[in-house]
């Protein structure tokens, strides 16, 4: 009798403890793929415009030393790459949206409904092309300007590989901390592949603009 007396039990409601055990960190809880969309075309954009002038600009360098050609090829390449990755971001991301709301409209699903409840979770096709766009420039700019003060032709294309290495890791660390990836796989990953496209470039632009052809 004495110990039943003092045996006592706290009992904790189903739905409390349910709802403590399914409670997640902030970072747990946050859905990635959201940023999916418009992460993918600015990082995409922003690395090819870095990589992909900068190897142009590279590839002049090898064969030329005059600064204005190396700037000027660059800026080409700009304006070029810009529009190209806008117009095939548009085109890519329209058609996609054109595959979804016919979907939706194969499931019956009210036009109405769809304005005002889905907009936001279709593609935009405007967005991602400005993205583009936008990203492949700022990128750009970065061996430009590495490129647009220096004198010496072998000084200013180190300070070139330079510039782009820095700018390459940045753009490794924010794409990986928006996508919540590991931050040093990101950044080797990037910086690895825009240096082996600025050194294929160089090299067999250098070949070639030795053989004489």
């Amino acid at each position: 009798m004495a110990t039943n007396q003092n045996a006592f039990c706290v009992s904790i409601p189903e739905n409390e403890s349910d709802t403590k055990q399914c409670q997640l960190s902030p970072d747990e809880d946050f859905d990635y793929s959201q940023r999916g969309q418009w992460l993918r075309a600015a990082v995409l954009g922003a690395n090819d415009g870095l990589v992909s002038v900068a190897s142009l600009m590279m590839g002049v360098g090898a064969v030329k030393e005059d600064a204005k050609a190396m700037i000027i090829s660059g800026f080409a390449g700009l304006v070029a790459g810009a529009c190209s990755m806008a117009i095939g971001e548009f085109v890519s991301v329209y058609s996609q949206l054109d595959i979804e709301v016919a979907q939706m409209k194969r499931e019956n699903r009210m036009i109405e409904n769809l304005e005002e409840k889905e907009t936001e979770q279709l593609p935009n096709p405007t967005q991602a092309a400005l993205a583009s766009a936008l990203a492949f420039s700022l990128g750009a700019i970065v061996p430009l300007l590495a490129a647009s003060f220096i004198g010496d032709h072998k000084v200013r294309m180190g300070v070139v590989v330079a510039a782009v290495s820095l700018a390459l890791v940045i753009f490794g660390w924010i794409g990986s901390v928006l996508g919540g990836t590991p931050v040093v796989k990101s950044c080797v990953r990037v910086l690895f592949g825009g240096l082996m496209a600025m050194a294929i470039t160089f090299g067999l632009t250098k070949l070639i603009g030795t053989s004489g052809l």
